[in-house]
């Protein structure tokens, strides 16, 4: 497994101090990108949270899971939250150590009182001594909120004194990428009232090892959700629900629990799913994988739009009309850069890739955020596509009509059918995941050879003349 060494500088840690009139949390930023560049130690809000203990208690929970590791409970992660300044909001994400949780905190302009909202993407230092300080946080304590350092310490302090070092793996990566991919495919399934979501989330399990028992399904019912042991039309699937302890900390203060997820049919595989609890101004959102014994890396969502040379120009061009916004609208970005709306939404796919876009399944919209990682390298280092890439240049393919025939490594020949618009593979992965999750290298490698995203030295064959 690829990874490297990440490395964040703060100018001092975030804390949570007493000042007359109430309390001022500052949360400390690292490098990040705005609309002028890289600038160290963005500031990108100072003013009041509207609801300070209820903001408390969900930046907690995003905290929580950047910290976990659910199916190595053992094990600690350590990668500070990202958080995300739209102009009209503040979003903080974070992404759990073993790569099956995705977490975000939307901080709405009703959350926010006074100051404006800058625009850019920074991680921001959440240390144990100021976890510990936002959980004593009252619901009558005023509570002044700075994102950045304040104005006279970015000349009064020489250098950052506070760094951490953290191993970033290529599929933690993947995982981030994949995560907003999967939401993109989602639809509101459920909503249940405040009541009804305090009664469903804490009837679920809390102990033992997350997924032991198998991914549990739901099913809209009334004013609730019950559960069923199959996936039934309108079931959600809720794998390891253990995953979701994180929205234990906001479930007093929760007005509403939204659930997403895809169009299930009887027989269906496990699938993703979003969970949502709406607070006062704010959104919590804790998205899972299909599976808790494995994160979001391998779900294979984004490979079609990484396999294309064309997708790689029109991800470049639709990059440079981003501006930091909320919403993106896909419409007026096909109108501005003369694209189609697939030709779009293909691109941010791939934007999606290297962390330059996130998803909000609230609004059915993508946003835009650049992650503070070298996210770049989820394609470099993606397995199956360089697999594919590889195939491609090796010239072992050999199209004839709707029929491809890949040589693998071993020598073994792979057939590749088009149904129903569809690749089908004869290969063991295709034969154990059936699609769900994503193509394999072989029909990866087909579409490569049909587009012609064909390397100089490849060789690949029609109807058996060559090419």
């Amino acid at each position: 497994m690829t990874r490297s060494l990440q490395a964040v500088a703060y100018r001092r840690p975030s804390v949570l101090e007493s000042v007359t009139g109430g309390q001022r949390l500052g949360l400390e930023t690292s490098e990040g990108s705005t609309p002028y560049g890289a600038v160290d130690h963005p500031q990108f809000f100072s003013g009041f949270l509207t609801s300070p203990q209820q903001a408390s208690a969900a930046l907690l929970a995003v905290a929580d899971v950047a910290a976990a590791r659910y199916h190595q409970p053992r094990l600690r992660a350590s990668l500070d939250p990202v958080v995300t300044g739209n102009g009209d909001r503040l979003r903080f994400e974070s992404f759990s150590g073993c790569g099956g949780v995705y977490a975000r905190l939307d901080v709405l302009e009703t959350g926010l009182d006074g100051g404006e909202v800058g625009r850019g993407t920074t991680n921001v230092d959440v240390n144990n001594p100021l976890r510990e300080a936002l959980s004593r946080v009252g619901a009558d304590d005023p509570l002044h909120l700075r994102v950045g350092p304040e104005e006279l310490t970015v000349t009064t302090l020489d250098g950052p004194v506070v760094e951490k070092k953290v191993p970033l793996p290529d599929r933690w990566l993947r995982g981030f990428a994949e995560a907003q991919v999967i939401a993109a495919g989602f639809d509101l399934r459920a909503e249940l009232d405040a009541g009804e979501a305090v009664r469903f989330l804490r009837s679920l399990p809390r102990g033992g090892r997350s997924g032991a028992a198998g991914p549990r399904w739901v099913v809209p019912s009334g004013r609730t959700l019950r559960p069923t042991t199959r996936a039934v039309p309108g079931a959600v699937c809720l794998p390891g629900s253990e995953r979701l302890v994180a929205l234990q900390r906001v479930l007093r203060h929760a007005t509403a629990l939204r659930v997403y997820g895809p169009a299930v049919t009887s027989g269906a595989a496990a699938t993703a799913s979003a969970w949502e609890v709406l607070l006062l101004g704010m959104r919590l959102t804790l998205t899972l994988s299909p599976d808790a014994t494995r994160g979001f890396s391998g779900e294979g969502g984004v490979l079609d739009a990484l396999a294309t040379d064309e997708g790689a120009a029109d991800a470049e061009l639709i990059s440079v009309l981003l501006a930091w916004e909320p919403r993106i609208d896909i419409a007026d970005l096909a109108a501005d850069s003369g694209l189609t709306t697939e030709r779009v939404r293909a691109a941010l796919v791939r934007l999606g890739t290297s962390g330059r876009v996130g998803y909000d399944t609230a609004e059915a919209a993508y946003f835009h955020r650049e992650l503070p990682y070298d996210a770049e390298r989820v394609e470099r280092h993606n397995p199956r596509l360089r697999s594919a890439r590889s195939l491609v240049a090796a010239g072992s393919v050999t199209l004839d009509g709707a029929i491809g025939m890949v040589t693998a490594e071993d020598g073994h020949v792979h057939r590749v059918r088009e149904e129903a618009g569809a690749l089908t593979c004869s290969c063991l992965w295709w034969a154990r995941y059936r699609g769900g999750r994503g193509p394999c290298k072989h029909a990866l490698a087909v579409r490569m050879a049909r587009r012609g995203d064909v390397p100089a030295q490849a060789a690949v064959r029609f109807d058996g003349g060559a090419r």
